[in-house]
C-alpha cells in the first residue's frame, strides 16, 4: 500500500516474512524479487536478517505450505580393478590388507616397517 505525499510502501511484518521467505526459495535471485515488489535488495536482505534472528515470523498461510529439497544421487566410487580381490599379507601377528594395484615397492616397505616394529 502506498501512503504519503512520498509515496513509500507501508508493509506489515507479514508480507515483509513472505517477501524474505521467497527469497529464500531455490533459483530466487534477490535482485529480481525486490524488483517485482518495489523494494531495494538491501530491504530483502535485511528482512531476512530479521526473520533468521526470530524477528519477523511466517504467515500460517506460508509456513503451512510444504517445501521440498532436491534429490541428488550419486553413483559410489568404482574401484579400478572392479574384478580383483584384495591382497592379504600376514606378518607375525599383524595383518596387511592392500588394495588390488598398489604398488610393489609401497608394499615392500610396509611389509619392511612391520617386520622391524615387531
Amino acid at each position: 500500500m502506498i501512503e504519503g505525499p512520498t509515496g513509500r510502501r507501508r508493509r506489515s511484518d507479514a508480507e515483509r516474512a513472505r517477501i524474505a521467505a521467497e527469497s529464500l526459495l531455490p533459483g530466487v535471485r534477490v535482485t529480481d524479487l525486490a524488483r517485482k515488489h518495489k523494494a531495494t535488495r538491501w530491504q530483502v536482505y535485511h528482512w531476512r536478517k530479521r526473520l533468521r534472528n526470530g524477528q519477523l515470523t511466517l504467515p500460517e498461510s506460508v509456513a503451512s505450505t510444504p517445501a521440498f529439497a532436491a534429490l541428488v544421487v550419486e553413483e559410489p566410487p568404482r574401484s579400478r580393478h572392479a574384478n580383483a580381490t584384495a591382497i592379504e599379507i600376514v606378518v607375525d601377528d599383524v595383518v596387511i590388507r592392500a588394495e588390488p594395484g598398489v604398488g610393489g615397492g609401497h608394499l615392500s616397505r610396509v611389509i619392511r616397517a612391520v617386520r622391524a616394529a615387531t
